[in-house]
């Protein structure tokens, strides 16, 4: 069973300067400044993250893109 340790924080979900769709350029790299920051798991489309104010579309494209990007290298609790 996964027992969650450490830190493991929120993600904030980053837009495109126009605001009307999510930033994958910008999601990549939070999601990849935050592992070599040393985090122990990231949290995709929390609070921080906008998610009441995404369609599920957007949802699933910013939970599929930080799975990605992580590829294995902690975990992501979505």
């Amino acid at each position: 069973m996964f027992k969650p340790e450490g830190i493991m924080p929120a993600l904030v979900t980053p837009f495109t300067d126009d605001g009307k769709a999510v930033d994958e350029e910008r999601l990549r790299f939070l999601v990849n400044r935050c592992i070599e920051l040393g985090v122990h798991g990231v949290v995709p489309c929390g609070t921080t993250g906008e998610f009441v104010n995404l369609t599920l579309e957007e949802r699933k494209q910013v939970i599929k893109i930080v799975v990605d990007e992580v590829n294995g290298r902690v975990p992501v609790i979505a």
